[in-house]
C-alpha cells in the first residue's frame, strides 16, 4: 500500500496550479480564497427552498473500511430515509492516505466529491489551496449550529488562518491497550504502566523470547508524535514554519523504541501504514503481545475480538502525559454548486449532531465530538458499563492538535521513512531525523 511522495507532490502542485488559474482573473486574490469568493460565501442562503420536489444528490467519499465503514453506510442510509430533500451517495475510497490522494486528484480534475472525510493532518493543505468551503456562513446562518457544543480540544484542526473549514467527526487519540489477563498472570498492575520506564518493565516481564512480546506498536507518525509530546518536545513550531522534531526530545523516543526491540520486549509489526496496524491488532487479540498502541477508534472491534479482558490506559508519560488528537473531520468541497453545498451542510449537521455522535461512539469507540453527547445519560451509562470508552475523553486534558501546516501531509511521510531507517539500523536516530529535517525545510517553504 505504498504511496509515492512524489506522486502526491505532483498532484498537489497540479491542484495549486489549477486553483491559481481559476482565480487569476481577480486582481484582488491572495494566497487563500479571494475576497470576492469570501463575499459570495457570506451570501450563501443555507435555508433557500428547492425549486422542484426532487432531492439534491451529493457525493460523499469516506475513508474508513471494515466494521466502521459499515456503520457509516448505515448512518447515510438513515439520513436518506429521514428526509426527502437530500440524497447522499456514499463511496469508500480507501484509507486516509488513499482518500487524500484521490480527493487531491479529483480537485485538480474538477470532479471532486461534494463532501469528504479528511484526516486532520491534511486539512491545512486543502484549505490553503482553496479547495474547501468556508463553513462560517453556514454555521452562523438560519440553519446553523452551536459550535460551542463541540469539544474544544477537537476544534483546533477545524480552522486554518482564522477560517472555519471542517466539522469534527471520527475523532480519536491513541491509547495503550492492555491484555488485562496477561498482566494479572505476571503479577502486574491491571491498570497498566503509567510511565515509559514502567512500560519497559511491564514489557520485559511479559515477554517470552520468540513467542510473546510485552509490547508492540506500528512505527507510525502518530505514535511518534505522542512520544515527542510526552517528552516535552514539538514536531514543528506553533506557526508550522520551523522544524523541531530533530531535537533531543524528538530523538529520545527512537532510542527508547530501539532499546526495547533489541532486548526483545517490543515487536515492530511488519507492513506499511495501516497494514502494520492490522498486524498489531491481530497479534494483540491472538495473545502474542500484551500491550499495543492503537486508536480509540479500534476499541469496539478489539473488545469483541479478544478472548480476554481488554483494558485501556493513557499513553505512558515521560515528562508528562501527552497524545495527539487524530482521526478525521468532514468538509464541503469549494467546487460544488451552491445547491449541493446547501445539501452538504444539512448532511454534515446531521452526521455530527448529538444523537448521531452518541451512536457513532458507541458502535466504534471513536470519541463523541459534542459536549452534550459526553454529558448525556446514554454515554454516562456506557462509561459505567465499559469504562474503557471514557479513557480517550479523559486523555483529552493532555492532548495536542497535530501540526497544522499545508505541507505536513507530505512531511509526515518523510519523517516516517526516516524513522524506519533508524529502527532498522540503517542510520542512527540523530542521522535519520536530521535528514528528515533537511527535507522538511524544503517542504515547509
Amino acid at each position: 500500500m505504498k504511496r509515492s511522495i512524489h506522486v502526491l507532490a505532483l498532484l498537489f502542485c497540479s491542484l495549486l496550479l489549477i486553483l491559481s488559474a481559476c482565480s487569476s482573473s481577480d486582481s484582488s486574490s491572495g494566497s487563500n480564497a479571494s475576497a470576492s469568493s469570501a463575499t459570495k460565501q457570506k451570501e450563501v442562503d443555507v435555508s433557500s427552498p428547492k425549486e422542484n420536489n426532487e432531492p439534491v444528490e451529493i457525493e460523499f467519499w469516506y475513508a474508513l473500511g471494515g466494521a466502521n465503514g459499515e456503520v457509516i453506510q448505515e448512518m447515510v442510509e438513515e439520513f436518506n430515509a429521514s428526509q426527502d430533500e437530500v440524497k447522499v451517495n456514499a463511496t469508500y475510497q480507501g484509507d486516509y492516505y488513499e482518500n487524500h490522494a484521490k480527493v487531491m486528484a479529483a480537485v485538480a480534475a474538477g470532479n471532486a466529491p461534494d463532501v469528504t472525510q479528511i484526516e486532520i493532518g491534511s486539512i491545512a493543505a486543502f484549505a490553503d489551496a482553496g479547495a474547501l468551503e468556508d463553513l462560517t456562513p453556514y454555521a452562523e446562518g438560519e440553519n446553523g449550529l452551536e459550535l460551542n457544543d463541540f469539544i474544544e480540544g477537537l476544534m483546533g484542526s477545524s480552522y486554518w488562518q482564522g477560517r472555519f473549514y471542517a466539522l469534527p467527526f471520527a475523532r480519536s487519540t491513541p491509547l495503550l491497550y492492555l491484555n488485562v489477563d496477561m498482566l494479572k498472570e505476571h503479577g502486574l498492575d491491571p491498570a497498566g504502566p503509567k510511565t515509559w520506564d514502567e512500560l519497559r518493565q511491564f514489557a520485559q516481564t511479559m515477554s517470552k523470547e520468540g513467542e510473546v512480546w510485552g509490547f508492540e506498536t506500528p512505527i507510525d507518525i502518530w505514535f511518534y508524535e505522542a512520544l515527542v509530546f510526552q517528552n516535552g518536545g514539538e514536531i514543528l513550531s506553533e506557526d508550522g514554519t520551523e522544524v523541531r522534531f530533530n531535537s533531543p526530545e524528538g530523538i529520545e523516543p527512537l532510542k527508547f523504541w530501539k532499546a526495547m526491540m533489541e532486548e526483545g520486549s517490543m515487536k515492530m509489526p511488519p507492513g506499511e501504514k495501516y497494514n502494520a496496524w492490522d498486524v498489531a491488532a491481530s497479534d494483540f487479540t491472538n495473545g502474542k503481545v500484551g500491550m499495543i498502541f492503537t486508536t480509540t477508534g479500534a476499541l469496539n472491534s478489539l473488545m469483541e475480538a479478544a478472548p480476554f479482558e481488554v483494558g485501556t490506559a493513557f499513553m505512558p508519560m515521560k515528562k508528562s502525559y501527552g497524545a495527539p488528537t487524530g482521526g478525521s473531520n468532514l468538509v464541503i468541497m469549494a467546487q460544488s454548486s451552491p445547491e449541493k453545498k446547501e445539501a452538504a451542510w444539512k448532511f454534515l449537521k446531521w452526521m455530527t449532531d448529538t444523537e448521531q455522535t452518541i451512536k457513532w461512539s458507541k458502535r466504534t469507540g471513536y470519541m463523541p465530538v459534542r459536549v452534550s453527547a459526553v454529558e448525556s445519560d446514554e454515554m454516562a451509562q456506557l462509561y459505567e458499563e465499559k469504562p474503557q470508552f471514557k479513557v480517550a475523553v479523559d486523555q483529552l486534558e493532555y492532548a495536542k492538535t497535530r501540526p497544522m501546516a499545508p505541507g505536513y501531509s507530505e512531511l509526515q511521510e518523510v519523517i516516517m521513512a526516516e524513522i524506519q531507517r533508524a529502527i532498522l539500523d540503517q542510520a542512527t536516530p540523530e542521522e535519520a531525523l536530521n535528514a528528515a529535517a533537511q527535507k522538511a525545510e524544503q517542504i515547509l517553504k
